[in-house]
């Protein structure tokens, strides 16, 4: 019999130099946005290929400020995927604007495109693509519907660390982008995010907007001839600035990105082989046009069942998956294996609901893989024996 381990759903790894790299701020006395950030900031543009990279305290901010800074207003319609962490939406609310959903595709999770065109009106001015586990959305069609209809493109791409279409990373195919470093993710800086965006324009307010609307940071005035003279403020900005010891951390993590993906990749390979003859699972899809970074490892629980239900309309087989699912996790749980379901949608969560008058089967993928998708432990650090622990525990399971 095995030897019961607990296995997380995920676990920060850190080296002992990263541990150590925070040290550095903390002795030099600057602890506010300054060398540190403007380090962690130049490569992560170098991995990703942004012209800029603009850090901030989240995605969540990072993604507010792209809306303000390309406009958005109150009496705007900003269109998200309807299958996503809720700060994708709670940002466009921040703004006054109001959300428009959109479905998924269940096959990747992502926006459905055959479905975008439908929620454009003469009111919408921004669409929040996410990339979302580490898979890209289909950028191309989302930039040509877009350019049709003069609208900004913001990724959301606070799972997209290593994800690539085209052979470009995310985060360089829209007007911003915006990625995460909180703990779950590949690089992290406990709480952080990152703006990147390859318009000058752009990048000059955002620079601002993170730092209350100031002309200059105070590193750039400490170091010019006149340290002694305070910023001119031509905007009224906001206070979203990461730290220098969050930066240390993050730029230290850096000189192991490549490898981190490479793990993170090579995890999910080995679950692909185990799952893949699994009829109640479908494993994360491969799209040719992207290289994924699994953020995690999402699966649909049931998948023939699920599809059934949503071409059939019959949406009360969704319900029956559901239980049979959180038995599933249940039973996992017990054997020391943690599991989460995917993401939400977001089009169930009572304020959107309420506000929006909205039912779980206006967005029938959505409301699928909120019920029955299931994500299984991946991290950069998990050892073999983790694994392999998962995949017996998964394997024996009786449905």
């Amino acid at each position: 019999m095995t030897t019961k381990l607990n296995v997380p759903i995920a676990r920060t790894s850190l080296t002992e130099d990263e541990i150590q790299s925070v040290l550095e701020p903390l002795r030099s006395g600057w602890l506010v946005q300054g060398p540190k950030v403007r380090e962690f900031e130049e490569k992560w543009s170098e991995f990703t290929g942004a012209k800029h990279s603009i850090a901030v305290t989240s995605c969540t901010t990072g993604l507010h400020l792209s809306l303000v800074a390309l406009g958005i207003q109150p009496g705007d319609e900003v269109i998200v995927p309807a299958f996503t962490w809720v700060a994708t939406a709670n940002v466009v609310e921040h703004v006054g604007a109001k959300v428009v959903f959109c479905d998924i595709d269940l096959n990747t999770f992502n926006i459905d495109i055959t479905q975008l065109e439908s929620k454009v009106s003469r009111k919408t001015k921004a669409i929040i693509p996410v990339h979302l586990f580490g898979l890209s959305a289909e950028m191309n069609a989302i930039n040509a519907l877009a350019k049709r209809h003069n609208i900004a493109v913001i990724e959301d791409a606070a799972c997209g660390f290593g994800g690539t279409y085209g052979g470009k990373h995310v985060g360089t195919l829209g007007d911003t982008a915006s990625f995460s470093f909180h703990p779950r993710k590949a690089i992290t800086t406990g709480e952080g995010g990152m703006i990147t965006t390859q318009r000058d324009d752009v990048a000059e307010q955002l620079r601002r907007l993170r730092d209350h609307g100031a002309a200059i940071s105070d590193l750039q005035r400490h170091l010019g001839p006149r340290p002694y003279l305070l910023a001119d403020h031509p905007l009224a900005g906001y206070n979203q600035r990461m730290t220098d010891i969050q930066a240390a951390l993050g730029a230290s993590q850096m000189s192991r990105a490549g490898g981190i993906v490479t793990e993170r990749r090579s995890l999910a390979v080995r679950y692909d082989d185990a799952f893949g003859d699994l009829s109640y699972l479908r494993v994360p899809a491969h799209v040719d046009s992207c290289e994924h970074g699994y953020q995690s490892y999402p699966c649909l629980f049931m998948p023939e069942r699920v599809q059934a239900a949503i071409e059939s309309g019959d949406l009360s087989e969704i319900q029956a998956v559901n239980s049979a699912r959180n038995e599933f996790m249940d039973s996992l749980q017990k054997a020391g294996v943690s599991t989460r379901p995917a993401t939400h949608a977001v089009h169930m969560l009572s304020f959107y609901q309420d506000k929006y008058k909205l039912k779980p089967s206006d967005m029938p993928c959505s409301y699928a893989a909120n019920d029955c998708s299931i994500s299984f432990p991946l991290f950069h650090g998990m050892t073999e024996d983790e694994q392999s622990y998962v995949i017996e525990k998964v394997r024996e399971y009786k449905i």
